[in-house]
């Protein structure tokens, strides 16, 4: 009895399991994942912040300015119960936008490295390195802008009381968004390293 011949590159078991159809659309839930979500979100926030430190280097007396008029509290209601909090000293006021200018380029750097751990997290299934990056990033932008400008510009130096300079809504907007990817970052279904190496 001979032996029937299969064809060259007929046998299902020579096609890459890379071209199949089930491996495509594996492939395509994927994207529907909650790690791919954070991966965006994740991206977004680090082009973001990426633009804002690259604005604030490259046109450094737009935002000057408006940090020297929320220390200063010149715009202000002018309370005298208040205007003790006022920093009038050009150098500190200098010095507080360089300190704000590089917390946001760290950030930036912090989170398109966390971005990069990410994707490549997407090809290995894991992703604790990414998720410790994004999460530090995030409290960084956190900080800044909750911190930074909600609480210490906001209440401290009364920034809610000027209509020139107040960065209240673009502050909490920011902080919306930090706070967001955060929770994404922490969703049960970004599985950690462990549970997918069972």
């Amino acid at each position: 009895m001979t032996q029937a011949h299969r064809p060259t590159g007929t046998d299902s078991g020579s096609r890459s399991r890379e071209t199949t159809p089930d491996t495509r659309r594996n492939r395509l839930l994927r994207l529907g994942a909650p790690s791919a979500a954070a991966t965006a979100l994740t991206a977004t926030v680090a082009l973001y912040m990426t633009l804002v430190a690259f604005g604030n280097i490259t046109d450094f007396g737009t935002n000057q300015q408006f940090v020297q008029h929320v220390l200063s509290m010149d715009t202000t209601f002018k309370d005298p119960d208040l205007m003790w909090r006022a920093v009038e000293s050009p150098t500190l006021q200098n010095a507080a936008y360089v300190a704000i200018v590089v917390w946001e380029t760290l950030t930036a750097v912090v989170l398109l490295a966390a971005t990069r751990l990410w994707i490549t997290g997407l090809r290995h299934d894991v992703y604790d390195r990414a998720r410790a990056a994004s999460t530090v990033g995030l409290v960084m932008v956190l900080l800044l802008f909750g911190m930074g400008f909600l609480a210490i510009g906001g209440e401290w130096f009364a920034m809610w009381q000027s209509s020139d300079w107040n960065g209240l809504d673009a502050a909490a907007r920011n902080v919306a968004l930090a706070a967001f990817t955060l929770l994404v970052v922490h969703l049960p279904g970004v599985r950690r390293a462990g549970a997918e190496q069972t």
